[in-house]
Order: structure tokens, then sequence, then C-alpha cells
């Protein structure tokens, strides 16, 4: 009840008959993954009709139907490169959070068309689809990968808050808010690198990181659930909004790892930065944060609402440029090894080290 009361505060609803989510139909793309499990949960507790979850994955569908038991969640197998499927399933729906993506480095660095289909064409395809059933708001979660991109997913990502923007300008008369978020490191989120030190803990292997001076932003799954509940409030079409996420070395994050798991003698091994991988993280470029508002834990970037007309801007330029930073993860608050150590218990289960599973815990 607690967590129901906090999520209430956070949207400015009510939990009365009145209240914005009392009888409404939710979807969530990439639904059984960490994030779309992790909103599913918070979202059975609120007096919602439907949530339909949207995968590919008719396993770990089939687990969070025996888990949760709950008749107003309806699981579809659907590919969101498919724009007939997702015309169809955005039938009747009120609000839509669009997490699915193909998010792994290296894979994309491989595979770059896949990129491009799952992470800019299926978010298009989502998007209009959510526009010719007037959906009332669709947020797309993104990732600091997409500032300064030097690798496929980053790309495909910024390619995907551009469709955003393009489609938030041409949707203006529907009434439909597009608005996009974007985060860092999701601790002990499946396929971070969490889970990955803990399983080769666990095995007698060693820890491998690629660099310890890498830094990364980090943020529990909470916190990015809390970042897309702001954004359902207060976006308003083409905004993009950012956590001031604190950041870490990812040496210090193997070190405060081993330390809650009790084996700070375990052996790392220091193998070198993977294919695409930057030094550290940007969540804004100095452009964006000359034009974001400061929202208090989080940054609120407006839509660019430029249209084709250059000579307007070639004219005159924006003083506020030469005077702005990015928001990158060395000139953010950066945490220590005690400070990550408290972070991860919150996402570890003690004392032998097993990653929790947050989208099946109640």
């Amino acid at each position: 009840m607690e967590q129901t009361r906090r999520i209430a505060y956070c949207w400015g609803i009510g939990l009365s008959p009145d209240g914005i989510f009392t009888d409404c139909t939710l979807m969530i793309t990439g639904g059984t993954g960490s994030f779309g499990s992790t909103m599913l949960r918070h979202f059975l507790r609120l007096p919602v009709r439907e949530i339909r979850i949207v995968s590919r994955d008719e396993k770990k569908q089939d687990d969070m139907r025996r888990h949760f038991g709950d008749g107003r969640v309806k699981y579809t197998i659907a590919d969101v490169r498919e724009p007939r499927a997702m015309d169809m399933l955005c039938r009747g729906v009120d609000f839509i959070y669009h997490a699915a993506a193909l998010k792994q480095v290296p894979s994309c660095e491989f595979h770059p068309l896949e990129a491009v289909a799952t992470n800019v064409l299926g978010t298009a395809n989502v998007i209009d689809a959510a526009i010719r059933n007037a959906v009332k708001r669709v947020i797309c979660l993104s990732t600091d990968k997409a500032v300064y991109p030097v690798n496929a997913m980053g790309m495909s990502k910024a390619m995907m808050e551009k469709v955003v923007v393009s489609r938030s300008r041409m949707a203006s008369e529907s009434g439909v808010i597009l608005a996009a978020t974007r985060y860092g490191n999701v601790l002990a989120s499946r396929g971070s690198v969490v889970p990955l030190f803990v399983d080769q803990v666990r095995s007698g292997k060693p820890l491998t990181v690629t660099d310890p001076r890498m830094t990364r932003f980090v943020m529990t799954l909470d916190e990015a659930v809390d970042l897309c509940l702001y954004a359902f409030e207060h976006g308003r079409s083409g905004d993009l909004f950012v956590q001031k996420a604190p950041a870490a070395g990812v040496g210090d994050l193997a070190e405060a790892v081993l330390r809650v798991m009790g084996r700070e003698d375990h052996e790392i091994r220091v193998i070198g930065a993977r294919h695409g991988e930057k030094r550290f993280e940007t969540l804004l470029s100095s452009e964006e944060m000359a034009a974001a508002e400061d929202c208090g834990r989080y940054y609120r970037v407006p839509c660019d609402a430029r249209d084709l007309n250059y000579e307007a801007y070639f004219s005159e330029g924006d003083a506020r440029l030469l005077h702005s930073l990015e928001f990158n993860s060395e000139n953010a608050r950066q945490l220590d090894v005690d400070e990550m150590a408290a972070m991860l218990e919150q996402v570890l289960e003690l004392p032998d080290g097993r990653v929790r599973e947050p989208a099946y815990e109640l």
C-alpha cells in the first residue's frame, strides 16, 4: 500500500474513482524485460482495467502469467516491427510505455540493421499506431548511449529520439502526447554487468572488468520507473527527461559487488574495452543542457520546435551554447565503493549474492 501511495503522489493522482488510471488500458512493449515487468508490478497496485504486455518471448510471458495470476494482464506475442500488429494492439489503449528494444552494444555492432529495424522503425510503428488509435500518451525509453553515439545501438536510439520529436510535431493536432526518457545503467537489470559479476564470482571465475577507469551512470529499476512516471505527468509532446543520476567507476562497481557478496579477496581481471564501448557516457549534450529546464531531481529538455526555415538559424546563433557544459558520467556526482555497496544491497539477495528478479517480486 505504501508503494501505491508513492506512485499516486508522484503522479499527482488520487486513487478515487475519477483517478487518471481508474478503468484505463495500458500497453507495455518489451513488457517481459526488466523495466517492463517492474512497471507491471507497479501498475497492478493501481485500479487499471487492463494491461497489455507485448513481447516476443513466450517463455517469459508464461512465467509472468503463472506468477502474477492477475486477469487484468493480457499477454500478446507480437513484434514492434510489424505495423499491422501494433495497429491492432493499440485499439482501445489509453497509455503506452515503449520499452521494446535491442540494447546489447556488441550484438547491435554486428547486426546494425536489426538495431534499426527494432529501435527506429519499430518505434515509428508504435507511435503511428498510437496516433491512428487516439492513444493519449506514449513514453519511449532511450539511453545515454544516444548522446554523441559511437556504436550502432546508440545511433539507433538517437534516431529513435528523432522519430519521437518528428512525430510529436506531426501529432500536435491529434492530442497525443509523445515524450522520451533517457537513462544510464540500470543495476541488476537483465543483460547488465552486475548479474555477470555475480555469476562469475559464484562459479569461481575471475571477475572481468573492461577498464576500471571507465565511468557509468547508475540507477535502480525503481528509479527508472519513477523517471517514466515523472515524464508521464509532466511531459509535453516532444519532451525529453533525464534523471540527475550519480555515476561510478567500473572498478569501484566491481569492488562493491565483491564487498556485498563477502568475497573481497576474489580475483579481478582487466580485459580491455569491448567493441563499441566509450570511456564515459553522456546523458545530456552541451546543446541540450543549454535548453534544459532544471526540475529538481530531473532535467526536462523541451522539443526543438524549429522548422525548415534554416535562414533564421544561420543569421542568429544561441549565446547559451558558449557557456553550456554537457552532463556526463565524468562530471556527475561520483559514488564511492561504500555508496555503491549500499545501492547494490537494494538489488541483490544477501548473503549468497543471488540476483533478485524484480519482475516477479511483489
